[in-house]
């Protein structure tokens, strides 16, 4: 069964590569999400706000985290190649 509002892909949950879903419409557009029916779920407004606040206040730090994790971690460095070879596939059939 396709699902038009989500595309399967691999994402990382903590130290696993896992298959996730890529949000194609909607508020929720690009983001990856666990499952095809949460990119239909209403905005929650009060914690949307909330961690608009965090990510300001810590630029910074969420930063240089994400790319050192980005460029150190086996499982994130692995990630790039795995959806590439998907799409590659998707594109022949």
């Amino acid at each position: 069964m396709r699902i038009s509002e989500a595309i399967q892909v691999w994402s990382r949950a903590g130290g696993k590569n896992v298959r996730k879903y890529r949000c194609t419409q909607g508020a929720r557009k690009g983001r990856t999400m666990a499952s095809p029916a949460a990119c239909n779920r209403p905005i929650n407004i009060s914690k949307s706000r909330a961690f608009k606040q965090t990510k300001a206040a810590k630029t910074g730090k969420i930063a240089t985290i994400t790319s050192r994790t980005k460029r150190v971690n086996p499982t994130s460095t692995r990630l790039p190649n795995i959806n590439k070879l998907k799409h590659l596939k998707r594109k022949r059939i």
